[in-house]
């Protein structure tokens, strides 16, 4: 431009929209569009919802976030556990397949009676733990010991401990006899106090050392389908659960809950018959808000470690 003057002056060009907000506009047409306003990102994903589709031919039953958040591990009914990128673009860097000879129903950092390196893909360990099938599986570092132990549960009526990592055996540490079909476990803060569901619709709580049961949370009217510990050991979430019962759905299957980790366990989130994930306030016992999308039950939730995801 040219000013009267005959001097010129470069028009600065305009500063693009920071690349962590939402622009919503008032029109489907790129030409017409209009902006309403702006919603700031909390988080880094490049989307407010990312679908990661493709890799399993059957229900997904279970899915975890890696104790960095940057991976995403998955299982099926088709037998096989996907590995994704949290992070742009979303890959699907590797597909464990045919692990099982039935439908993978939990995984954690070292899956259920398998253990698989998912850097090259191989069996580290395989062990023949139950006579049933295996429902639940949950992992801690027990003490200041510094050892990793895995519980299973299963419909043999039977938790089984064992001694994690590469250096472990095939032989159970210690097996729980429960008498009923397990649903679920979980490890107490200390990695000393084992909770367990089970289809007599009771928690119980046995002491790992004692190889006792130690007390037993009553109260459901249904199976406890999942057990997740709160991220500060204080609360224990169970659902479905008789007393303020999110709204899952009409569906009996293990529907598996999880606490947020970002903001220290003030949220809740359990998924349904009703394709919704619900998002609860624990505080308050109300729900923020309900995310669709599903188009089937929705199985498992997971929250991100670090991030509001």
């Amino acid at each position: 431009l040219a000013a009267p003057d005959g001097t010129l002056i470069k028009r600065a060009k305009a500063t693009p929209p920071p690349s962590n907000q939402i622009a919503i506009s008032s029109a489907g047409d790129d030409r017409s569009k209009g902006l309403i306003r702006t919603v700031k990102r909390t988080s880094s994903l490049e989307a407010p919802i990312i679908s990661l589709a493709g890799a399993h031919s059957g229900e997904i039953l279970s899915c975890r976030f890696d104790p960095t958040g940057q991976n995403i591990a998955a299982c099926s009914a088709d037998r096989s556990v996907s590995l994704w990128r949290t992070y742009p673009p979303n890959t699907n860097y590797g597909l464990l397949s045919n692990l099982t000879k039935a439908p993978i129903l939990d995984l954690q950092c070292r899956p259920h009676a398998m253990f698989d390196n998912v850097t090259t893909g191989q069996r580290v360990r395989k062990i023949r733990a139950h006579r049933e099938i295996i429902n639940t599986v949950d992992r801690t570092m027990a003490g200041g010991a510094g050892t990793e132990l895995v519980a299973t549960g299963s419909d043999d009526g039977t938790v089984k401990i064992w001694e994690g990592g590469e250096e472990g055996g095939k032989i159970a540490v210690s097996t729980l006899e429960i008498g009923c079909p397990v649903t679920a476990v979980c490890w107490g803060a200390d990695g000393t106090n084992l909770y367990i569901g089970a289809l007599d619709n009771e928690i119980h709580v046995y002491d790992f050392r004692k190889g006792e049961q130690v007390y037993t949370l009553t109260g459901h009217t249904d199976t406890p389908t999942s057990l997740s510990l709160s991220p500060n050991g204080n609360f224990l979430l169970s659902p479905p659960s008789p007393h303020k019962r999110a709204p899952a759905g009409f569906e009996n299957t293990l529907l598996r809950g999880a606490w947020s980790k970002d903001d220290g366990g003030q949220r809740v989130a359990v998924g349904g018959a009703d394709r919704a994930v619900c998002i609860w306030d624990v505080e308050k016992s109300k729900i923020l808000y309900k995310l669709p999308g599903h188009k089937g039950t929705v199985t498992a939730v997971d929250f991100h470690p670090r991030e509001p995801i």
